[in-house]
């Protein structure tokens, strides 16, 4: 077995990532309003932070090493949600990518794959050997879209996380299934993102 020395990982941010159809901006305390009225009632369904105060609330608090990005269409500007980096581990190469969610308008475009490219890419590119993504066991349409990215499901954490009543739902404890993608797959993972992103117009 040939020896492997330890992750040498450079930042992640805060940085502005642009896209051909979406940029992603560091998140500011002047984004909330735009982020406010882009999200919709179920937008947090399968989110621990049941509504859009306590998603902000958390997303600004800063308690945790986090990356937290605005989604902007880089047509005309137009805020259409959020993602994050959190859970950095620079000592084991590892990161995740979560507290992902669009607007209505966002939702089976090219936003998810290129948000997810530009995220992918950066992580990768600054030396990180895995990238964690994971989502409710309930949410089909994240876990069919993270299984399309190319990513492994690695397994579920039974009642994980505690969901307290929201608009959109009761009370329950969460299943959490967990996926990732290893800087040896990214290479097949990039070519297919590409090849979706070019069939957009």
């Amino acid at each position: 077995m040939t020896a492997r020395s330890a992750p040498q990982v450079k930042p992640l941010g805060p940085r502005i990532l642009p896209g051909r159809f979406v940029t992603l901006e560091p998140l500011q305390a002047g984004h909330r309003d735009e982020l406010f009225h882009a999200a919709s009632p179920d937008t947090f369904r399968y989110f621990p932070t049941p509504d859009f105060e306590s998603w902000y609330a958390k997303a600004r608090q800063g308690r945790e090493p986090r990356h937290c990005f605005v989604l902007r269409q880089t047509r005309d500007g137009a805020v259409l949600g959020s993602t994050s980096y959190f859970d950095m581990s620079e000592k084991d190469g590892r990161v995740e990518i979560g507290s992902t969610w669009y607007s209505e308008k966002a939702r089976g475009t090219a936003v998810n794959p290129e948000a997810k490219y530009l995220l992918l890419a950066n992580a990768f590119d600054a030396g990180y050997e895995s990238v964690v993504l994971r989502t409710c066991s309930r949410n089909a349409c994240s876990r069919a879209a993270i299984l399309k990215l190319g990513a492994k499901q690695d397994g579920i954490l039974r009642a994980a996380v505690w969901m307290p009543p929201g608009p959109a739902r009761e009370a329950y404890f969460r299943d959490s299934v967990f996926y990732s993608i290893l800087a040896e797959e990214w290479p097949n993972v990039r070519a297919n993102l590409e090849a979706r992103l070019a069939a957009f117009q």
